[in-house]
């Protein structure tokens, strides 16, 4: 097959993909040991995704959800490429959704009866004094869109409401935004890599997160945490591991997400599993990124082995595409203009 990897020059992106175009260097380098004619792609202007479409690519694997435009609308990978009839890896335009909003993720499932915490919106002023709160602390705060830790410090756990407006104005300043505050969820912390193909075989590959201490007991996985690569990665008790991968798969079903997904649960301090965010356009850096090293750690699967199944679904609609455009034969003899099948 031929083969483009997609991604956005815009290095100052805050949310969710692949990674540097070393991570999409990685895939590239899996996928050619798939036997594929792969390339890199960044997408910086109209031009350059107009040219993509003129290659005609068998498929296009993205590894970001959207080009940012200057002074207008952001263009969407997946809803461009649908709209251009090229096949694209991951999920929809419509689910995507999910991943870049937490608030709108946490409704949609609570709907269908999955666990997520407690949780308000709040910009800096529309609260004035405690009782107004919904709930009562402690709390924990982040934007709604930003992935990588992006906002998140041990500031984003308040116990007072002078501590909750500080974080509230800082996130809204830096985000503008409405931030996310939900109930503070005091037990372990998973993330959940799911893998699911055409043929509704799911692989759940679910490990627990534990940052290092940093503010008196607490653990907080931030940016700095992510950053520095300074939390443990462990692999589950066979005892601990079915309710955290119930709930994944649960999630993963639930927001109609494709072919793959990074589910991130928490538990309480009694052990029971909350869903917290889906991350539908995950990390793929080779040696760094919790998705592949998920995988390595819970189902024993090498980086390039990930990739290959990762992609499978995507390479079945491929496939199926290409068996339902049949060639045309003219028979020796048949008039000019009619073709047999």
């Amino acid at each position: 097959m031929k083969i483009e990897i997609i991604t956005s020059k815009n290095a100052e992106l805050k949310e969710t993909g692949f990674g540097s175009v070393l991570a999409c260097n990685d895939v590239l380098a899996s996928v050619e040991l798939l036997g594929h004619t792969v390339q890199v792609t960044e997408c910086g202007s109209m031009e350059d995704l107009s040219n993509v479409v003129r290659r005609n690519p068998d498929m296009v694997i993205l590894g970001a959800k959207y080009m940012p435009v200057a002074a207008g609308d952001d263009v969407w990978f997946s809803e461009y490429f649908e709209q251009n009839h090229i096949i694209f890896s991951g999920s929809t335009r419509e689910t995507l959704k999910y991943d870049s909003d937490k608030v709108l993720a946490k409704v949609h499932l609570a709907s269908l009866g999955v666990k997520t915490a407690k949780f308000f919106t709040a910009i800096p002023g529309e609260y004035k004094v405690e009782k107004e709160l919904p709930f009562q602390f402690p709390l924990f705060l982040k934007p709604t869109d930003a992935a990588n830790g992006n906002g998140i410090d041990d500031q984003s756990f308040v116990e007072n409401f002078q501590e909750f407006e500080a974080k509230v104005l800082s996130l809204y300043t830096l985000y503008q935004q409405p931030i996310l505050a939900e109930e503070y969820l005091g037990g372990r912390e998973f993330t959940v890599a799911v893998i699911k193909g055409d043929n509704d075989k799911m692989s759940v590959s679910a490990i627990e997160l534990i940052p290092p201490v940093s503010s008196g007991t607490l653990r907080i996985l931030g940016a700095a945490v992510k950053l520095n690569d300074s939390e443990e990665l462990k692999e589950i008790l066979v005892a601990d591991i079915g309710s955290v991968m119930d709930i994944a798969a649960l999630s993963f079903n639930g927001l109609g997400a494709r072919g793959f997904a990074r589910i991130d649960v928490k538990t309480d301090n009694e052990g029971v599993c909350y869903f917290m965010e889906a991350n539908l356009v995950p990390g793929m850096n080779r040696g760094t990124s919790y998705f592949p090293r998920a995988c390595g750690i819970a189902n024993k699967m090498q980086y390039d082995d990930v990739i290959g199944l990762m992609l499978d679904e995507s390479f079945e609609r491929v496939v199926a595409r290409q068996a339902s455009v049949l060639p045309v034969h003219i028979t020796a003899g048949s008039p000019v203009g009619v073709a047999t099948f």
